[in-house]
């Protein structure tokens, strides 16, 4: 091996606690990231569909019709 080698063989010998360490906290940050980057989507794609539900429920009311007839002759009959 060259000489070059051999220092930088050396020199990486040397500082391998700091690479690993460095290299760790790479590793780390990186599935933090991803975990990040993936609750986003699922955020994204919930809101989204509640969203459209919520559009397409406001599209299409739902009306009922009430008898309010014995309700009228029940409160008639209090009158009296």
């Amino acid at each position: 091996m060259s000489q070059e080698k051999v220092d930088l063989r050396k020199e990486q010998k040397h500082n391998r606690k700091k690479i690993l360490k460095k290299q760790k906290m790479e590793h780390i940050l990186l599935a933090v990231g991803g975990i990040v980057v993936a609750v986003a989507i699922v955020v994204w794609a919930g809101f989204s569909a509640h969203t459209k539900y919520e559009e397409k429920k406001a599209e299409t009311p739902t009306y009922y019709s009430v008898d309010t007839s014995d309700l009228t002759e029940y409160l008639s009959s209090l009158q009296d």
